[in-house]
């Protein structure tokens, strides 16, 4: 079975995968990336304006196979206070 690594990046921290994963195929370990996304933002949603959050698969190798990106805008419509 294909050992996969993905690392992770919120913007403010890299983090790599150390123990990796085994997965059946590769578009197994980008949905495993891609679902990841949503809950890294909502565990560090900025208090700016912007972010992008990355996750990067790696195969057993550590060559990068696939990398996914969630950018998260927000703005204010009305004044604060």
């Amino acid at each position: 079975m294909p050992h996969f690594f993905i690392d992770t990046d919120d913007g403010d921290t890299l983090t790599r995968d150390e123990e990796g994963e085994d997965f059946d195929t590769l578009q197994d370990a980008r949905n495993a990336a891609i679902a990841y996304l949503p809950e890294l933002a909502g565990e560090k949603l900025p208090d700016s304006k912007s972010r992008t959050f990355r996750a990067v698969v790696s195969d057993e190798a550590r060559e990068t196979v696939y990398v996914a990106t969630l950018t998260y805008q927000g703005w204010w419509k009305v004044p604060l206070g």
